[in-house]
Protein backbone atom coordinates (compact mmCIF):
# COMPACT_ATOMS: atom_id res chain seq x y z
CA UNK A 1 0.00 0.00 0.00
CA UNK A 2 2.83 2.38 1.02
CA UNK A 3 3.91 1.83 -2.60
CA UNK A 4 0.47 3.08 -4.27
CA UNK A 5 0.93 6.14 -2.06
CA UNK A 6 4.24 6.99 -3.34
CA UNK A 7 3.05 6.76 -7.10
CA UNK A 8 2.87 10.53 -8.56
CA UNK A 9 0.00 11.55 -10.67
CA UNK A 10 0.20 10.96 -14.12
CA UNK A 11 -2.30 12.17 -17.14
CA UNK A 12 -1.50 9.35 -19.83
CA UNK A 13 -3.30 10.43 -22.90
CA UNK A 14 -2.51 9.49 -26.13
CA UNK A 15 -2.85 12.58 -28.86
CA UNK A 16 -5.52 10.42 -31.41
CA UNK A 17 -6.83 11.84 -34.40
CA UNK A 18 -9.76 14.31 -32.52
CA UNK A 19 -7.41 16.46 -30.22
CA UNK A 20 -5.35 16.68 -33.47
CA UNK A 21 -8.18 18.21 -35.23
CA UNK A 22 -9.42 20.23 -32.47
CA UNK A 23 -5.93 21.85 -31.75
CA UNK A 24 -5.75 22.36 -35.80
CA UNK A 25 -9.36 24.00 -35.61
CA UNK A 26 -8.70 26.15 -32.47
CA UNK A 27 -5.27 27.44 -34.39
CA UNK A 28 -7.29 27.92 -37.38
CA UNK A 29 -9.92 30.34 -35.46
CA UNK A 30 -7.14 32.38 -33.67
CA UNK A 31 -5.58 33.06 -37.16
CA UNK A 32 -9.01 33.91 -38.89
CA UNK A 33 -9.96 36.14 -35.57
CA UNK A 34 -6.34 37.75 -35.60
CA UNK A 35 -6.92 38.76 -39.90
CA UNK A 36 -10.17 39.84 -38.84
CA UNK A 37 -8.92 42.49 -36.51
CA UNK A 38 -6.37 43.24 -38.35
CA UNK A 39 -8.85 44.20 -41.03
CA UNK A 40 -11.40 46.16 -38.74
CA UNK A 41 -7.97 48.24 -37.90
CA UNK A 42 -7.43 48.72 -41.13
CA UNK A 43 -10.57 50.21 -42.11
CA UNK A 44 -11.08 52.26 -39.12
CA UNK A 45 -8.06 53.80 -40.11
CA UNK A 46 -9.28 54.80 -43.32
CA UNK A 47 -12.56 55.85 -42.05
CA UNK A 48 -10.21 58.57 -39.35
CA UNK A 49 -7.96 59.48 -42.09
CA UNK A 50 -11.30 60.24 -44.47
CA UNK A 51 -12.88 61.87 -41.04
CA UNK A 52 -9.44 64.18 -40.53
CA UNK A 53 -9.59 65.35 -44.16
CA UNK A 54 -13.55 66.11 -44.04
CA UNK A 55 -12.47 68.02 -40.49
CA UNK A 56 -9.89 70.02 -42.26
CA UNK A 57 -12.01 70.93 -45.32
CA UNK A 58 -15.11 71.99 -42.80
CA UNK A 59 -12.60 74.51 -41.04
CA UNK A 60 -11.43 75.79 -44.17
CA UNK A 61 -14.63 76.49 -45.24
CA UNK A 62 -15.74 78.05 -41.94
CA UNK A 63 -12.86 80.21 -41.99
CA UNK A 64 -13.75 81.46 -45.67
CA UNK A 65 -17.31 81.77 -44.28
CA UNK A 66 -16.41 83.79 -40.96
CA UNK A 67 -14.13 86.56 -43.10
CA UNK A 68 -16.67 86.97 -45.28
CA UNK A 69 -19.07 87.62 -42.67
CA UNK A 70 -16.77 89.87 -41.36
CA UNK A 71 -16.23 91.50 -44.41
CA UNK A 72 -19.93 92.10 -44.77
CA UNK A 73 -20.13 93.16 -41.36
CA UNK A 74 -17.34 95.95 -42.14
CA UNK A 75 -19.52 96.92 -44.85
CA UNK A 76 -22.59 97.15 -43.60
CA UNK A 77 -21.00 99.26 -40.50
CA UNK A 78 -19.51 101.82 -43.23
CA UNK A 79 -23.13 101.98 -45.04
CA UNK A 80 -24.89 102.69 -41.81
CA UNK A 81 -22.08 105.25 -40.92
CA UNK A 82 -22.63 107.19 -44.23
CA UNK A 83 -26.34 106.96 -44.30
CA UNK A 84 -27.91 110.04 -42.31
CA UNK A 85 -30.43 108.75 -39.51
CA UNK A 86 -33.61 109.44 -41.59
CA UNK A 87 -35.43 106.25 -43.37
CA UNK A 88 -33.17 104.01 -45.38
CA UNK A 89 -35.88 103.03 -48.34
CA UNK A 90 -35.68 106.53 -49.18
CA UNK A 91 -31.89 106.48 -50.54
CA UNK A 92 -31.13 105.23 -53.25
CA UNK A 93 -27.58 103.77 -53.61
Amino acid sequence: MAEANCKSWRLNKPANLSILIQLIFLASLIVGSWVNLQRQLDLLQRDVTMLLQCQKSFEQKLESLQTKSLSCEYRLRLIEKHLPEGNIADESF
